[in-house]
């Protein structure tokens, strides 16, 4: 059963690589859409970009931390 919800981590952390992989192209494709629109607002549109590249990139770090913890859990208690 440990070695089952020891791999729960490191599958929790590619669906959500994944994720952010399909969330830093969305946010940047409607970044180039934005531009294409209205170049005059080229500047505050990047803004918003960035931002949003960095919420997601905080979601897959944070979902990362909780693989590496719940690996580490099931470790220790593996080893008792």
């Amino acid at each position: 059963m440990l070695e089952g919800a020891e791999s729960m981590g490191a599958e929790a952390t590619t669906i959500a690589s994944a994720g952010a992989a399909v969330g830093i192209g969305n946010v940047f494709s409607s970044s180039i859409h934005f531009v294409a629109r209205n170049p005059s607002l080229s500047k505050q549109s990047f803004g918003y970009a960035i931002l949003g590249f960095a919420l997601t990139e905080a979601i897959t770090s944070f979902a990362l931390m909780m693989a590496f913890l719940i690996s580490y859990v099931f470790r220790s208690k593996k080893e008792d």
